[in-house]
């Protein structure tokens, strides 16, 4: 598997530059020379004296006599300072101080990349400081935002320094671990990606060099150091410590993100215990916050203004009594709003996984979750997720369970749960659920999945498996059916099942398996 990986990781080096190289030429560049008059791009001390490349955007006509709201905005993981101009631009024409930065370890910043490490958070602070000192800011009025890796530091920033009030978290993560090791499996498409930016538009720290390269080689001996490097770099880890500061948080996040996936967000919303707000929506990772990137309309970017007016403002704009968690749905498209997460599926309905069913490992049955990031776009597009034709696959390398005709739609929201007994052949091994909308024609759209690994297991003993696939809201048409497909490769993971494995799947009387389906209230 070498080879693949080093291949892997070329090719994404290259994907990374062509779509880098578009970014500027469709949007980016045109933003920065058509913004020149009310724009400083300044240099910034960040911790240790880490020159960070900034720009700052002040309301027409500040002349020093008032003190305005100050935002302060991270770049995204690859991309340059100019990334939020068109935002930072409308944010000030509402009477915001906003400073964007140039993350460390990127593009023209100095030092190197510290994947939201205490030096990130640091220079974060340093800019709150700079802007304090250096423009018309209020210091009682301070917001922080951003998408990906900007969301991420905006909410860590946010634990560890108390002067900042309110957080838009678009495209973030609360848990690094659960969102590129979750059920233990390395999510090997989206750790290229990762891996392959930071190497065209930045400098890798060797810490984070030896993160990835323990990761693509499945290093078990340093797993509880990658581990423990990935909580210290998760806003979960000091959830405490941001309910204490009492920041208001709004996190929006896309249900196909293959790079965070939603469940450590709806897991993380479900600890904040200050003002919350929680969205979710179809696409990728960053493509729902994309458009207004340009300028362009775009409900994350208007939901986020709306947040900082209320939060840094006191606008009453009403967002503090709507729903706090709002969905849109992959099939309708229509907005819904419920009071908390675990209204989102109020009703459960189990499908029942009876029987016993042996695979063989080592072989792609052709159920896959996809590609990264091409397949959510399509499916946030033209509602094109996954296909694969449930009545085709082969059955030694693909367990196949379905449910009876659906006399009525069925509007599938939150997170599907598997609940089964494997005996493996092997110490270690890897599976992938994948729950599928199935047609009249046996055609299966894919409505969610996730992977499981396990290791240090006793061949020939069963053991409880508990696995959550990941959060969606997805409506089955009446007429299809539900099915539950395992088998025991994708492309988008690491699998660690031996030559030759096996892995059997049973239902015991005491103890029976089934995938419990999240639905709305009808």
């Amino acid at each position: 598997m070498g080879h693949h990986r080093k291949a892997l990781r070329t090719t994404a080096v290259g994907a990374v530059s062509a779509t880098l190289i578009a970014g500027s030429a469709l949007g980016f560049a045109p933003a920065a020379q058509a913004s020149t008059g009310g724009i400083r791009f300044v240099d910034i001390a960040g911790d240790g004296g880490t020159v960070l490349k900034a720009n700052v955007i002040t309301p027409a006509g500040a002349d020093g006599s008032r003190r305005y709201p100050l935002i302060v905005l991270p770049t995204s993981w690859g991309l340059p300072q100019v990334e939020y101009l068109a935002q930072a631009q409308k944010l000030a024409n509402s009477g915001y101080v906003v400073v964007s930065y140039n993350v460390r370890g990127f593009w023209q910043s100095g030092g190197r990349i510290e994947v939201a490490g205490p030096p990130d958070i640091a220079d974060a602070s340093k800019v709150i400081d700079w802007a304090l000192a250096n423009t018309p800011a209020d210091a009682q009025h301070i917001g922080m935002g951003g998408v990906s890796y900007g969301a991420g530091i905006s909410l860590l920033a946010a634990a560890h320094d108390q002067r900042v009030k309110a957080v838009a978290a678009l495209s973030g993560w609360a848990d690094l671990i659960d969102s590129i090791y979750s059920g233990r499996t390395q999510h090997l498409q989206a750790g290229a990606l990762l891996d392959g930016a930071s190497v065209v538009t930045g400098r890798q720290s060797p810490e984070i060099r030896e993160i990835f390269d323990n990761f693509y080689a499945s290093n078990l001996s340093k797993e509880q150091d990658m581990i423990n490097w990935g909580k210290k770099r998760s806003a979960a880890t000091y959830v405490d410590q941001l309910n204490k500061n009492g920041a208001a948080v709004m996190m929006a996040n896309a249900w196909g993100d293959s790079v965070f996936p939603p469940n450590q967000s709806a897991d993380f919303y479900e600890k904040l215990t200050g003002p919350k707000r929680l969205e979710f929506r179809p696409g990728d990772h960053a493509t729902a916050e994309l458009t207004g990137l340009f300028g362009l309309p775009n409900d994350v970017w208007t939901d986020t203004e709306r947040w900082f007016d209320h939060y840094l403002q006191g606008d009453d704009n009403g967002i503090d009594r709507e729903q706090p968690v709002q969905l849109k749905s992959r099939s309708t498209g229509g907005y819904e709003g419920y009071p908390d997460w675990k209204s989102v599926g109020a009703t459960t309905k189990k499908l029942a996984l009876s029987g016993t069913t042996t695979l063989h490992t080592n072989v792609d049955s052709g159920a896959d979750g996809g590609v990264v990031f091409l397949s959510s776009i399509l499916d946030q597009v033209a509602r094109i997720p996954p296909v694969a034709s449930i009545p085709l696959l082969p059955r030694r390398w693909a367990a196949v369970w379905q449910s009876e005709k659906y006399a009525t739609a069925q509007r599938v929201r939150g997170t599907a749960k598997l609940h089964t007994t494997v005996t493996p052949t092997a110490e270690s091994g890897t599976l992938i659920a994948y729950l599928y909308d199935v047609g009249p024609l046996g055609l299966g759209k894919l409505v969610s999945h996730a992977p499981y690994t396990f290791h240090g297991r006793t061949p020939g003993t069963a053991f409880g498996l508990d696995l959550e696939l990941y959060s969606t809201a997805y409506d089955v048409p009446a007429g299809h059916r539900l099915a539950l497909v395992v088998d025991t490769v994708d492309p988008l993971y690491i699998e660690h099942n031996p030559s030759g494995a096996q892995l059997t799947f049973s239902s015991p009387a005491n103890d029976p398996s089934y995938v419990s389906i999240p639905l709305r209230e009808q």
